[in-house]
C-alpha cells in the first residue's frame, strides 16, 4: 500500500512539473524568490539551487493554493514539512526523485510551510530547487523569523542519530534521524526561536570517533566550524548572517571513545574553542554540555574538563559561559539505534535544557515541552 501511494505521488509530482514547465497552470517558484526564506548554514553560490549539508536547516513560506511541491536534486534525501503549523510528517527524494509533493487537497486560502532537512546531508549535499504551487497559486509575504536566536554544535546526539529506530540493535540509518525531534530542536520551539545547527555525527572538539588519541587535525569541528557546509572549505561561513543569543555545545562524547584520549588536549580544546567563539559572537551566552550517553567515572573525568576550561575562561573576565550537566540515559526511557537517546530521551533533555536556559536568559516559554 506504501509503495503504491509514493508511486501515485510521484507521478502526480512528475505530471505537476510537467505542466507548469509547459505553462499550463502550476506555478513555479524559482528558490532565489524573496517570499522564500531560509534559516542554518545554507551555500548561496549557486541561488536557483541553495545547498545544505547540516540537519535542521528550513526553508519557509506562505502561499494561497491548493496544493504544494517542491524541486530538488534527486536524492536530497529526508525532509519534514510543517503546514499551517500541524504536526510534521516526513518526506524522501530518492535516486530519480527531482520533485515531491509536499501537500495537496489544501482548502481554498493563505497556508504556510516549513520544509526542514531532518538528516545529516554531508554524503550527498541536498539542493533546494523551488516550490510548485498548485494553477493560480501565488506566494505571499514572507514569513517573519523569530528574533531569539540559538546555535547548537555537536555530534550524533544533536543530529538524531536513530531516533526514529525501534531499538538500540538497529544499524545507523539515515533514514532513522530526524532532526526535528531532538532536544535542541524541540528547545528552540519550547521558546520560539531560530536555530542554526553545526553537528556531525562521529566528531569530536579534538578527536574524532575512533581516531588516534593525538587527535584528527583539520576534521574536527572546530577545524570546519567556519566553513558554510560540511567540510567544504571553498565556501566560508559570514557570522554576521546569524549572531545567537545563546550557543549550546554538546562535544566530547566521542573525544574519550575507548578511554583512548589526551585531558590536555581536550581540555585546551573546549578552552580554545569558548574562545574561538567569543571572537564571533562578543554578546552571546555560551553554554558547554555534557553529552548523557556518558556516564560514571569517563563522566566525572570529561565534566572536570570541561570545568577546568570555563573557570579558565571566567577567569579572564568572561562571565558569560555556562557549564550544565543533563542527566545520562538509563534506558528507562528506550534507546534509538546504535544506544543514541530515544525520542522520549530527547524530550526529557530539551525539559532540563529549557528549564536552564531560562534561569539565563530569562526568556519566557511559548510552547512547553510535554
Amino acid at each position: 500500500m506504501e509503495k503504491h501511494l509514493l508511486s501515485v505521488l510521484l507521478l502526480s509530482a512528475c505530471s505537476l512539473l510537467s505542466a507548469c514547465q509547459a505553462n499550463q497552470g502550476p506555478v513555479y517558484v524559482p528558490a532565489y524568490s524573496p517570499e522564500i526564506v531560509y534559516t542554518g548554514r545554507v551555500s548561496f553560490r549557486n541561488p536557483e539551487a541553495p545547498v545544505f549539508t547540516y540537519p535542521g536547516v528550513q526553508i519557509k513560506a506562505n502561499f494561497t493554493g491548493t496544493s504544494i511541491a517542491m524541486q530538488v536534486k534527486p536524492k536530497s534525501g529526508h525532509f519534514t514539512v510543517e503546514i499551517d503549523g500541524e504536526a510534521p510528517r516526513k518526506v524522501g527524494t530518492f535516486e530519480n526523485d527531482s520533485v515531491i509533493v509536499l501537500a495537496d487537497s489544501l482548502p481554498k486560502g493563505n497556508h504556510s510551510i516549513t520544509v526542514m532537512l531532518a538528516y545529516e546531508g554531508r554524503d550527498f549535499f541536498p539542493e533546494f530547487r523551488g516550490f510548485i504551487l498548485s494553477p493560480g497559486g501565488k506566494m505571499q509575504t514572507a514569513p517573519e523569523l523569530p528574533t531569539r536566536k540559538i546555535e547548537f554544535i555537536g555530534n550524533s546526539i544533536t543530529c538524531g542519530y536513530g531516533i526514529e529506530a525501534a531499538n538500540e540493535k538497529e544499524p545507523f540509518r539515515f533514514e532513522d534521524e530526524n532532526f526535528y525531534y531532538t532536544y535542541a530542536a524541540t528547545t528552540a520551539r519550547a521558546f520560539g526561536a531560530q536555530h542554526l545547527v553545526v553537528a556531525k555525527s562521529g566528531i569530536g572538539i579534538y578527536r574524532n570517533y575512533g581516531d588516534k588519541k593525538e587527535g584528527s587535525v583539520g576534521t574536527c569541528l572546530p577545524d570546519i566550524y567556519n566553513e558554510t557546509l560540511y567540510m567544504d572549505s571553498t565556501d566560508i561561513w559570514d557570522f554576521n548572517r546569524y549572531c545567537p543569543d545563546v550557543v549550546c555545545i554538546n562535544l566530547g562524547t566521542n573525544d574519550i571513545q575507548g578511554n583512548n584520549f589526551d585531558k590536555a588536549k581536550l581540555q585546551n580544546a573546549y578552552y580554545n574553542f569558548i574562545r574561538t567563539l567569543r571572537g564571533h559572537y562578543p554578546n552571546a551566552k555560551i553554554v558547554l554540555l555534557s553529552g548523557v550517553m556518558l556516564q560514571g567515572k569517563i563522566l566525572d573525568e570529561v565534566q572536570t574538563l570541561m570545568n577546568n576550561a570555563v573557570d579558565a575562561v571566567k577567569k579572564e573576565g568572561d562571565n558569560q559561559v555556562f557549564r550544565f550537566d543533563m542527566t545520562p540515559q538509563t534506558g528507562s526511557l528506550g534507546y534509538g539505534s546504535g544506544y543514541h537517546p530515544s525520542k522520549a530521551q530527547h524530550r526529557q533533555m530539551a525539559k532540563e535544557l529549557t528549564s536552564f536556559l531560562q534561569s539565563i536568559t530569562g526568556w519566557d516559554i511559548v510552547e512547553p515541552v510535554k
